[in-house]
């Protein structure tokens, strides 16, 4: 992790190496409340351009868990997304920024509300 330049660094046996900025990997969190739970359920994901990583966690030898300082920590980051990830990262956050300026929203913080329910925490009792 380099907090300095919030990226987390990340080598794979097969010699894949990558620099996931914290802002990305937020943005494409795993998690049901950002993914949803199925196609076309996705939250984008606004004003992350400062996130920030308190801790990352392994979760057996499969995946690790990283807790962002703006209260997110619910998705599982197993090695495969990772990998994935760091392969797809440019045409990845291309589309993301396609998606913030079609929906008219930013990346620069405290311009959104904080979103109200969602799948956080205790999981989704409104499904």
């Amino acid at each position: 992790m380099h907090q300095q330049s919030r990226l987390l660094e990340i080598a794979f046996d097969d010699d894949a190496r990558y620099q996931l900025p914290y802002e990305f990997l937020r943005v494409y969190s795993p998690s049901a409340e950002v993914r949803g739970h199925g196609p076309g359920q996705e939250t984008l994901q606004v004003g992350k351009k400062e996130v920030g990583v308190l801790e990352v966690l392994p979760v057996g030898s499969y995946a690790m868990k990283i807790a962002f300082d703006d209260g997110h920590d619910s998705g599982l980051y197993t090695w495969e997304y990772l990998y994935d990830l760091g392969e797809h990262q440019a045409e990845l956050w291309q589309d993301y920024l396609e998606k913030l300026e079609a929906a008219g929203k930013s990346r620069e913080p405290g311009n959104e509300p904080e979103p109200k329910g969602g799948c956080g925490g205790g999981g989704c009792g409104h499904h």
